[in-house]
């Protein structure tokens, strides 16, 4: 009854966005599902996994990649000459498609390689559906999430203290800081940044840095709450990412969901490190990439996957040159220093709406556009360099006021949490931003 329930509330919920995006869901869950049983009691399973893998694929392409595709191959055919028009299709991606199409890709793996039994169409169902990480994840594995929904014994409220710690961190972290980071720096400053002075460019520089952390891990830290007042334990999604003493390590820290499917499910299949350092490094590569398209059906996000992929190329090359950490081994705060400043420099394509606009705001970062400052750069930037100094002390500092807020009497938990709430409120920018990860 809870799971039914759950499911329920759950396309509900993603209806009240777009009925049709629930019934996309609905019809894909079927597909899937019966793929599923039939391979699970074929004689050759492995072409039941290959139909459900191409239609994970051709759903995900037609409605995410279909217009990328079709403008690149449309300026390909204009360069060699050829006047035939490709034919163009109005469509509605579906919010969350991304997410749920790679948890069923790890669902029908895991069923092929015999690691769990075929669910049944109604646990299935939720599995992809969960309204908590529906949107924007974490991507939850099949033996970890289908397995707690196919649990016979009824679920109860988990770790009630933690869950609303969570929800006030995530208050915290995406209503009042990073919507304040968005609001007065990153925003104006990315929309034109010839207009600002450099100091102030520099600083909504490292400003969306953290601004795009912050309303990540606080959406992580919402479901995850969500989730554990549900009976429901998700998977961690970040640690400390920024603390990164290479990329290496900063893809083991940063979207942890995301970088392990990507490991297991593309970089492992490819071929790993089997056979040898470099087939190892154009499997990295094309794992990188493919990275950066799921974001986005975009030059962009290709150019930041490549950023990433040719980085870790070049510190595993500089690792087998000279026998060690081509970044960590002199001093681990330069390397820190290095790594952040190295994702920094990502993020501004990441942020930018287009190329042409990424390298305008490279260019702001070192020309001297002779504009006087008019936002507080220099407090920002002290701001931000205190943040950084303090980040080995601030990562552990949650779990800390979490277990001070369990030791707190009955009557002194709403009094604090509310007090968060009304700062949250009377601090934070009007209105509920989006989070950036919906668009993904």
């Amino acid at each position: 009854m809870q799971n039914l329930l759950l499911l329920l509330a759950s396309y509900l919920f993603y209806a009240k966005l777009d009925w049709r995006f629930a019934s996309i869901l609905a019809v894909y869950t079927l597909v899937q599902h019966s793929l599923s049983r039939r391979m699970s009691a074929s004689a050759s399973p492995r072409r039941w996994l290959q139909a459900s893998l191409l239609l994970a694929v051709g759903n995900l392409a037609l409605f995410k990649y279909f217009d990328f595709f079709r403008e690149s191959a449309q300026a390909g055919l204009n360069a060699l000459g050829v006047t035939a028009l490709l034919p163009a299709l109005d469509i509605l991606m579906p919010v969350g498609i991304s997410f749920y199409t790679f948890q069923s890709v790890s669902y029908f793996v895991s069923v092929y390689r015999k690691e769990i039994k075929p669910a049944a169409l109604p646990q299935f169902a939720l599995f992809l559906a969960f309204f908590p990480t529906l949107l924007a994840g974490p991507i939850c594995r099949a033996g970890d999430l289908l397995e707690q929904l196919r649990s016979p014994a009824r679920r109860q409220v988990a770790q009630l203290d933690r869950a609303l710690g969570l929800i006030a961190l995530a208050l915290l972290k995406k209503l009042w800081l990073a919507g304040w980071l968005a609001s007065a720096w990153v925003d104006p400053v990315f929309a034109a940044p010839d207009t600002f002075h450099t100091l102030e460019v520099w600083a909504a520089f490292y400003a969306y840095a953290l601004q795009i952390y912050l309303d990540f891990s606080g959406y992580t830290d919402l479901v995850t709450a969500l989730a554990l007042l549900l009976g429901i334990q998700l998977p961690r999604n970040f640690d400390a990412p920024y603390l990164a003493l290479n990329l290496r390590d900063f893809w083991r820290r940063w979207h942890i969901s995301l970088s392990s499917w990507i490991r297991d499910y593309v970089y492992i299949p490819l071929g790993g490190n089997r056979d040898g350092f470099a087939r190892a490094q154009i499997n990295l590569l094309a794992a990188m990439l493919l990275s950066g398209l799921w974001h986005g059906a975009s030059l962009k996000y290709l150019v930041w996957g490549a950023m990433h992929g040719l980085g870790v190329v070049a510190l595993n090359v500089g690792d087998k040159l000279w026998r060690r950490d081509a970044v960590s081994g002199a001093s681990p705060w330069l390397a820190r220093l290095i790594t952040f400043h190295y994702v920094c420099l990502a993020w501004v394509f990441f942020r930018a709406q287009s190329l042409d606009e990424a390298m305008d705001f490279l260019r702001a970062m070192f020309a001297h556009s002779g504009q006087e400052l008019t936002l507080n750069a220099p407090g920002l930037l002290l701001l931000l360099a205190l943040w950084l100094a303090a980040l080995p002390m601030l990562s552990s500092l949650p779990e800390r006021c979490f277990g001070r807020l369990a030791a707190l009497p009955w009557w002194g938990k709403p009094l604090l949490l509310s007090a968060i709430a009304l700062l949250v409120i009377s601090l934070a920018p009007s209105g509920i931003p989006a989070f950036i990860y919906y668009q993904f």
